[in-house]
Order: structure tokens, then sequence, then C-alpha cells
């Protein structure tokens, strides 16, 4: 085994999460929305829950609409703790 190979076995995997861009107002920065389907504890009926999910966009390439894949990372400001990983759909 590598180093490399041993230091990720090591850290434990991160979150990863789809959703869609609804802001990208700010510099390097896009806020992305994430809905989660939820069972409700007692009735058992199924919840749309969503999330704001501040997330690092190095090349300010992202737009309002688009479909995007965030990774978790370590905390890069005050409440940004994503970051862009992929475009999977862009806007129409």
């Amino acid at each position: 085994m590598t180093e490399q190979s041993t230091e990720r076995s090591a850290r434990s995997a991160r979150k990863v999460r789809e959703g869609i861009v609804v802001s990208n107002a700010m510099d390097k920065t896009a806020v992305v929305s994430i809905t989660d389907r939820v069972r409700h504890a007692k009735y058992g009926k199924f919840v749309l829950r969503s999330k704001r999910l501040y997330a690092h966009d190095e090349s300010n390439d992202v737009n309002v609409g688009d479909r995007v894949r965030v990774m978790e990372t370590r905390p890069l400001s005050k409440n940004k703790r994503w970051r862009v990983v992929d475009v999977l759909e862009r806007a129409k």
C-alpha cells in the first residue's frame, strides 16, 4: 500500500449531495438547495425537506437553475462547508 491510499482509508468518506443552484450573486459562492425525502416518524408518509447549502465555486461558472453535485469539505468561511464538484445539468 502507498502512503496516499492508507491516508485516504484512515479518513472517512466525504458526503456528496445533488441539488439545484438557487443563487450565484456572491463571488466564488453558490447557494444550492438540497431536497430530501424523509419518512415521517409517526405517520409513515414521505415528507420533502429542503436545505440551503453554501458551496464554493472557484470558477464562478454555475448559474441559477443548474443541477450540481457538491461535496463536503473543510470550513472555507463562516457558512461555507461544501464545494461544487461538477455540473450535472445546465439550466434551460
